[in-house]
């Protein structure tokens, strides 16, 4: 598939990027163009690299041994595999499937990365952690409760805590691998109305099984699909009203409509 062009200037560049475990490969020939300032969310079946390549672009992979990449994939147009790993990840946030907040205070789990850096200025972290629970609309429901433990909040309000510590390291991109796969309706709504206000500050990658929530959330698509050696690629990629209401792949279509998947 040849790389989609937008008029947004790419924030994001993958040119014929392929990731093996060992020796099965797990993503074959990924070219795509992630614009900045917009929320682009990749679907397709599950096994097919989804979050595969949403943990690529911070080198997350890198953990499992056996891995190993080819090709590029470029932020700001520096190649990534040729940065320092921590220094990419200051400006690569995450966010996982299920709220992951640390046995700490709500305060020392926003404060816990701007310290890591090195940061023991109290009074500007206490800015921080305003600023990062405010960004990630929680701060009204916490603010007097900071010492509290982040594992006493509901689960839709644990996400947006481990939100704001993502954004605490005031990151460029934000990852999000099924972000609200774990929560109920009410709380899934609120993480959504959350990300399109983010996405005037950062640009926004989103794994998700929710067609509704694609259609609903993003501005542009990504369809993953699998090879029949099991190796993912991208089918299609376009704005996420094209993608839904003029695929122009059978495959996509099938997909969308529930027919396969």
């Amino acid at each position: 598939m040849q790389p989609s062009q937008f008029d947004e200037n790419p924030k994001i560049i993958a040119r014929n990027f392929n990731l093996f475990y060992g020796d099965f490969q797990a993503l074959k020939e990924i070219n795509v163009d992630i614009p900045e300032n917009a929320i682009t969310s990749i679907i397709g079946p599950s096994g097919c690299g989804k979050s595969t390549f949403l943990r690529s672009i911070n080198r997350m992979n890198e953990l499992i041994p056996s891995v190993k990449t080819t090709g590029q994939i470029k932020m700001d147009d520096e190649d990534i595999y040729k940065q320092d790993v921590v220094e990419l990840r200051k400006h690569v946030g995450m966010v996982f499937q299920r709220p992951n907040p640390f046995p700490k205070s709500i305060f020392d789990n926003v404060a816990y990365g701007p310290r890591a850096h090195g940061l023991k200025n109290k009074a500007v972290l206490e800015e921080i952690v305003e600023k990062s629970l405010t960004d990630s609309a929680l701060w009204d429901e916490v603010k007097d409760d900071l010492h509290k433990s982040g594992l006493a909040l509901s689960g839709g309000q644990q996400q947006r805590l481990c939100i704001a510590r993502a954004l605490a390291v005031e990151p460029e991109v934000i990852l999000m691998d099924e972000p609200a796969s774990a929560l109920d309706p009410i709380a899934t709504l609120k993480i959504e109305e959350l990300i399109q206000n983010l996405k005037k500050e950062y640009t926004i990658v989103i794994v998700t099984h929710n067609m509704q929530q694609a259609a609903r959330a993003s501005d542009y698509t990504m369809v993953f699909n699998m090879n029949p050696d099991r190796s993912g690629y991208i089918v299609e990629y376009g704005s996420t009203s094209q993608i839904f209401t003029n695929p122009h792949e059978k495959i996509t279509e099938d997909y969308i409509s529930g027919r396969f998947g």
